[in-house]
């Protein structure tokens, strides 16, 4: 079983920075992609970033403030937050995947959420 911790959240004022960071362990052998989203209430969750063989993705929101960034030794994401604005208040949730999609040894994860909160 794949668990993810994140850390990282807090309370910031608007323009400043954060860095959110997400670990796997367990019973790892690959890892696919590892991602960040984010959800406020009332709202769906929403992809922020996400990282696969190298190549980040970012959603418009985050582009150009926002860098997603792995560790594939520490099975460990990053998201370095810049330039925070009220909006991006929201929890924070790590994503990942491995194992080969639709096979018996393919699994998901969700970490249980950090909250970030951007107000003066």
């Amino acid at each position: 079983q794949v668990q993810l911790v994140e850390s990282g959240g807090g309370l910031v004022q608007p323009g400043g920075s954060l860095r959110l960071s997400c670990t796997a362990s367990g019973s790892i052998t690959s890892i696919n992609i590892m991602g960040w989203y984010r959800q406020v209430p009332g709202k769906q969750r929403e992809l922020v970033a996400r990282i696969f063989s190298g190549s980040p993705y970012y959603a418009d929101s985050a582009k150009g403030r926002f860098t997603i960034s792995r560790d594939n030794a520490k099975n460990t994401v990053y998201l370095q937050m810049n330039s925070l604005k009220p909006e991006d208040t929201a929890v924070y949730y790590c994503n990942a995947d491995g194992g080969i999609p639709h096979s018996d040894g393919y699994w998901e994860v969700w970490g249980q959420g950090t909250l970030v909160t951007v107000s003066s």
